[in-house]
């Protein structure tokens, strides 16, 4: 079976979306999901808690009060990714894990990149996480291939609509950074050059492509399918969303090695002891 992966924003869900969005998520058929806008919150430690239980390897930084983070929850077995060790801002907004496939290992990262607004304080917050990440993954490079998936809260240059004016030189610089210094490929753009298509939206009209999987060119190589999964904000039950999101799934041409035995999280009694999860 191919290696598929799945990212999306939760929205740093209640209790009751949370066990919404678990229904939701025990549906798909992806190895790995790659879970933004986490937080400490009843909502966020159900979800882990609740596929934990249900024999996925959970892995989150642990969260300050009020510190927003990504999981990583997979349904293959995982080894502990060095990047977490470089990051000394806001460290729950990123973590990665590595896995087996039958090319070798790859490293799975995971990012929410932090949002701003005309405020001083939130584009520096902003600046200074773009850069440390961008160090963290400088210092932990080696011959593995990377996938890096998440909210990455920035657009590509010549996104359309353009939204002139609301992004700053240096968000499209860490898009630019991600290809030019990392070496990393946007898949979705790599798979439909010339697509528009957006992950949230205030309106029809005014999307945005926030939500974004990169990869090692070998990998993106391997690319067999990367879609946009609209339902999650589109569809309504009792009038709300699963979240504001859409998600981005993908799939590779290549295997895993070890796939874990694991169970429907919805009908396996969440453990409500010492959380199971990795923290960092």
């Amino acid at each position: 079976m191919p290696l598929s992966l799945l990212t999306l924003n939760l929205g740093a869900p209640s209790l009751d979306r949370a066990q919404r969005q678990l229904d939701w998520l025990a549906t798909r058929p992806e190895d790995v999901l790659v879970l933004t806008e986490t937080k400490a919150t009843p909502g966020t430690r159900h979800l882990a808690e609740s596929l934990t239980a249900a024999g996925y390897t959970v892995t989150m930084p642990e969260h300050a009060d009020g510190e927003l983070g990504v999981m990583i929850a997979s349904k293959l077995a995982t080894h502990p990714d060095p990047l977490t060790d470089h990051l000394d801002h806001l460290p729950a907004r990123a973590t990665g894990v590595v896995i087996d496939t039958d090319h070798g290992p790859v490293r799975v990262l995971g990012a929410y990149v932090p949002s701003r607004d005309a405020s001083l304080d939130k584009t520096e917050r902003k600046k200074r996480w773009t850069t440390g990440f961008l160090n963290a993954l400088d210092a932990t490079r080696d011959d593995q291939p990377i996938i890096l998936m998440g909210d990455l809260n920035v657009l590509e240059p010549d996104h359309q609509p353009p939204h002139r004016g609301q992004f700053a030189p240096f968000e499209y610089d860490f898009y630019r950074a991600l290809t030019h210094r990392c070496g990393l490929t946007d898949l979705y753009r790599h798979h439909h050059p010339d697509r528009v298509n957006h992950s949230w939206a205030r309106r029809p009209d005014l999307g945005y492509r926030y939500d974004h999987a990169h990869a090692t060119p070998t990998l993106a190589d391997t690319l067999t399918t990367c879609d946009y999964i609209h339902e999650t904000r589109t569809h309504q039950t009792d009038g709300t969303r699963l979240t504001d999101h859409s998600g981005l799934a993908i799939t590779l041409a290549l295997t895993p090695t070890t796939r874990l035995l694991t169970s429907d999280p919805t009908t396996v009694a969440a453990q409500h002891d010492e959380p199971e999860f990795t923290l960092f």
